[in-house]
């Protein structure tokens, strides 16, 4: 199992930026685990309140609508019971694990798994 280090560095504001290879540095500081109570600033567009409102999108549903499939399509294509679909679609229930990991597999080369379930 190969592992990979990456370089990072702490801010005096308490901002994590990892240090690439040519010398940029980017922000990976991990989000906030709560809404701020403070407003957005202008550019974000939306309010706090706004914010809390919206309702997260299942992964398997915005992955099934970008390969442009229906549920029973993708279902059938995937190998994944029709029931077990919805229920994550609308939020009923998660993927354990090995589904999440499966769907990670489909994400990133769904022909490939497409072609190694139809043979």
């Amino acid at each position: 199992m190969s592992k990979t280090f990456i370089t990072v560095r702490t801010t005096k504001d308490g901002r994590v930026l990892q240090l690439l290879e040519d010398g940029r540095e980017v922000d990976i500081t991990p989000l906030p685990r709560h809404i701020p109570t403070d407003p957005l600033p202008d550019d974000q567009g939306m309010s706090v309140e706004q914010l809390a409102r919206m309702k997260r999108i299942p992964r398997s549903k915005t992955m099934r609508r970008a390969l442009g499939l229906t549920q029973e399509e993708f279902a059938e294509r995937y190998r994944i019971p029709l029931g077990t679909l919805r229920d994550w679609e609308q939020g009923r229930t998660e993927p354990d694990a090995p589904s999440r990991a499966y769907l990670h597999v489909i994400a990133k080369d769904p022909e490939f798994v497409r072609r190694a379930l139809a043979s």
